[in-house]
């Protein structure tokens, strides 16, 4: 246990923190499942709309800390990717 009045707030802090980032990428890698899905199953209009809500919650996470806009950009790139590939052919 912390001495320091300012720690123990500090520790309160951190937990809402760990607790709110964990909810954030849980949603992006949920998201990102579904789209697979959609792919393998060759539903362009889902997997469209999966993309979308996918980058959404990316650029949420980007903005609020969670993630580094570099993962989120390489992450969604290959997600239109795997959409092209099946709307292309």
């Amino acid at each position: 246990m912390p001495n320091i009045k300012s720690q123990e707030k500090r520790d309160r802090q951190n937990i809402k923190r760990k607790e709110k980032n964990t909810f954030l990428k849980a949603r992006i890698k949920t998201d990102k499942k579904k789209l697979i899905k959609a792919v393998k199953e060759n539903n362009p209009e889902e997997a469209r709309k999966n993309l979308s809500i996918l980058f959404k919650h990316l650029d949420k996470a980007v903005k609020k800390g969670a993630v580094h806009k570099n993962y989120a950009a390489n992450k969604k790139s290959k997600a239109a990717k795997m959409v092209n590939s099946i709307t292309e052919s």
